[in-house]
């Protein structure tokens, strides 16, 4: 039987890549990318010349069959995202699942992914945190807020930048103005960036600045 890899690629230098991801992307059997075409130059970059295939939220239902089942036929297949960890607001849940059902190995690689960086970075408390990724756009949206109001630890959120100013707004409604918070944008690329201070201040800086680039919030918990 074969195994799945789940290989971190960087959310912005490619020298955040780690030579044993170099080298599974190199042995693997099939690589399976959520975008091939963005992929596809990580890969050239790295003279990774293996087979690939698209594996993204539209179609990994269906192919999760069809990819435990070339493992169970003894291949190894690494799966890859645009950027990031696979799994972590990216494809990759349901194919690990399903291998874990049928008894094949998983073995994760430690790496990239945006959150780390964004919450260190923040100066906000670390040591016990919510992840809470991308909320929902609309069901939900409100409810989740009104119960995340009451939550004590460090809160983490993922937003796109033509929504995070309205996402601002909304938790200053929720967690109050003068809660501490941070944004990071563009995280190990060019123009990285952490802006911090009260949720009114963030407010004030990003209307007068349009963010651009991956966001991830930080937001302090209710205590802190």
């Amino acid at each position: 039987m074969g195994k799945l890899y789940i290989v971190p690629t960087p959310v912005g230098n490619l020298e955040d890549m780690t030579f044993r991801a170099i080298r599974i992307l190199k042995e693997a059997d099939l690589i399976l990318a959520e975008d091939t075409r963005t992929s596809g130059i990580l890969l050239k970059h790295f003279e990774i010349k293996n087979a690939m295939q698209s594996h993204h939220k539209f179609n990994e239902h269906k192919m999760v069959e069809s990819v435990v089942n070339r493992i169970k036929g003894g291949e190894t297949v690494a799966l890859i995202s645009d950027a990031g960890t696979p799994g972590i607001s990216d494809p990759g849940f349901l194919v690990v699942r399903e291998c874990v059902r049928n008894n094949i190995e998983v073995q994760c690689l430690p790496g990239a992914t945006a959150f780390v960086p964004a919450l260190v970075a923040s100066g906000l408390p670390n040591e016990k945190f919510c992840f809470e990724g991308f909320l929902p756009q609309k069901k939900g949206r409100m409810t989740r807020l009104k119960v995340l109001s009451e939550e004590c630890r460090t809160m983490v959120f993922y937003e796109s930048p033509h929504r995070l100013v309205k996402a601002l707004m909304q938790f200053s409604e929720h967690f109050g103005p003068e809660r501490q918070a941070s944004v990071s944008r563009e995280i190990s690329k060019v123009h990285e960036e952490t802006v911090r201070g009260t949720l009114v201040e963030l407010i004030e800086h990003f209307t007068a600045n349009e963010p651009r680039g991956e966001i991830v919030i930080v937001v302090a918990g209710i205590d802190d």
